[in-house]
């Protein structure tokens, strides 16, 4: 056990962290390599003792006064490790600075720690990548300038990018209030907009396993996680192929941005997280999710293949009962 290099693994009860840990632990030559310390807020919630019951060290990184990512609980948290995979939440506070700083902080206590592999949940620049066109998607740019930082201070790390999440397709493929109610897949993009879909609970622990794995092929790089571009228009139809009866007439609607606007205002978001969603949306088709970046040398790296968006589909628990 001592012998085992320290894998520590930020939001170790979320999505992604849990993913993470389940792909190292049912991996045999991962879980022999590596033992896994989890960061997550209480270690005395169920969701924790479940992973401490299967080996998994649980640690917080909030600090006495509930700051999360401080320096002095990093320092605890992150201490003798080999290898760190770090994920930030701008969605709970929807404070891109906030972010930034805790971002900051786990690469400064990775630098000082001396860890050896700092695989980080980042995104690209979109402001950059759009030229300033789309200068308000916080939750994208704030990832990116944590990732510019991690480099300029010289951390050995890979950047993991998440595609869009198959399971925003929960809130956002539904019924028409319009009769005959067909499901319906709204969004601000032409239907041929290319969209990476990726299955987070299911999927990133693939991706960052084999980056762990594989550091000496990945450092300096990023790897982009997603199964494939899916059109926007392929969404309804793949839904109504799984689906026959509830999925009959599924279709794309494209709507503006003001309509879009008001779908999320309405539903009780805050004007300036609206745009930066509108703006989230809208530049997909024009500069890409990837800058437009192929998933080729990414899915080189796997040894288990990502989910399809039918696989998907097949198994939420959302569509459970539909047929």
């Amino acid at each position: 056990m001592s012998d085992k290099k320290v894998f520590v693994v930020f939001g170790a009860t979320g999505n992604q962290g849990s993913s993470v840990i389940n792909s190292v632990l049912s991996d045999p030559a991962a879980a022999q390599e590596f033992r896994i310390r989890g960061i997550t807020r209480d270690p005395s919630k169920p969701n924790a003792q479940a992973l401490a019951a299967r080996g998994v060290e649980c640690v917080t990184s909030l600090s006495p006064q509930g700051d999360i990512n401080d320096k002095a609980s990093l320092t605890k948290a992150i201490a003798g490790a080999h290898s760190v995979y770090a994920v930030t939440n701008y969605w709970e506070k929807m404070d891109h600075e906030l972010e930034l700083q805790q971002g900051k902080n786990i690469a400064d206590v990775c630098k000082e720690a001396g860890v050896q592999h700092l695989i980080w949940s980042g995104l690209v620049d979109v402001t950059k990548l759009t030229g300033g066109k789309y200068p308000n998607v916080y939750h994208f740019d704030s990832k990116a300038h944590i990732s510019d930082y991690i480099r300029e201070i010289g951390v050995p790390s890979s950047t993991f990018m998440p595609g869009f999440y198959m399971s925003n397709l929960d809130t956002m493929l539904i019924p028409s209030p319009q009769p005959p109610h067909a499901y319906t897949f709204a969004m601000p993009m032409p239907p041929t907009t290319p969209i990476p879909f990726f299955d987070a609970a299911g999927d990133t622990g693939k991706f960052v396993k084999a980056m762990l794995m594989k550091r000496e092929q990945v450092l300096g790089r990023s790897v982009l996680a997603a199964t494939d571009y899916y059109a926007a228009a392929d969404v309804p139809r793949i839904f109504e192929k799984v689906k026959p009866e509830a999925g009959k007439g599924a279709q794309f609607v494209t709507i503006d941005e003001e309509t879009y606007k008001g779908f999320l205002t309405g539903a009780g978001m805050p004007e300036f997280a609206a745009q930066e969603l509108y703006e989230n949306m809208a530049f997909m088709d024009e500069f890409g999710y990837f800058g437009k970046e192929g998933l080729e040398w990414s899915h080189s790296l796997l040894d288990e293949k990502p989910t399809t968006l039918e696989e998907f589909i097949a198994k939420a628990p959302k569509w459970n009962d539909l047929k």
